[in-house]
């Protein structure tokens, strides 16, 4: 008696493909997560450089940095942002992220002054559930006040009501 094979694939063989096709994706769309946090601190540098460069500008005619802006960027600085970009601020890479232009006196230091570029993470005051911090290492601990920054001149950190060694990220630092 001859036995003929159907063509085909049994039950196991699915699963086994579709248990790699399930592997194989979980890998991929980790990856493109991966490539989507590293762009965003890589714009952040960028954006942080071009923003440096306006306030030296802004510094050589106004002999000297523009006041505090809270959760923006000083609006005479967009005359020394060229291009496109000049139109986003004060948004941040990052989703529901902004730009934060601080000129704090520093209580710590004898009230010299800090100027710095940074991203806040969290709407004023909080709550730390409203927060969309980035899931990386450098963001680990971050808490309301946290912030990615820019020190472009005196003692930065994350927020003056906060402690030097409070949370943050500093890209030049």
């Amino acid at each position: 008696m001859l036995y003929t094979m159907k063509k085909g694939f049994t039950l196991i063989e699915l699963l086994v493909v579709v248990a790699i096709l399930g592997f194989l994706s979980t890998m991929v769309v980790g990856s493109i997560q991966e490539a989507k946090d590293s762009t965003f601190l890589n714009r952040a540098k960028q954006e942080f450089h071009t923003m440096r460069t306006a306030l030296e500008f802004y510094y050589d005619d106004h002999d000297g940095y523009p006041p505090d802006a809270n959760r923006d960027l000083p609006a005479d600085l967009n005359v020394y942002l060229a291009g496109e970009s000049s139109t986003n601020w004060p948004k941040a890479p990052w989703p529901k992220s902004v730009y934060d232009w601080d000129n704090w006196a520093d209580t710590d230091n004898h009230g010299e002054r800090i100027y710095q570029i940074s991203i806040r993470f969290c709407p004023v005051g909080g709550p730390l559930s409203e927060c969309q911090v980035p899931d990386e290492t450098w963001a680990t601990g971050f808490g309301v006040n946290s912030s990615v920054y820019y020190c472009v001149a005196g003692a930065c950190r994350p927020h003056i009501s906060e402690s030097p060694s409070y949370p943050g990220y500093c890209v030049n630092c």
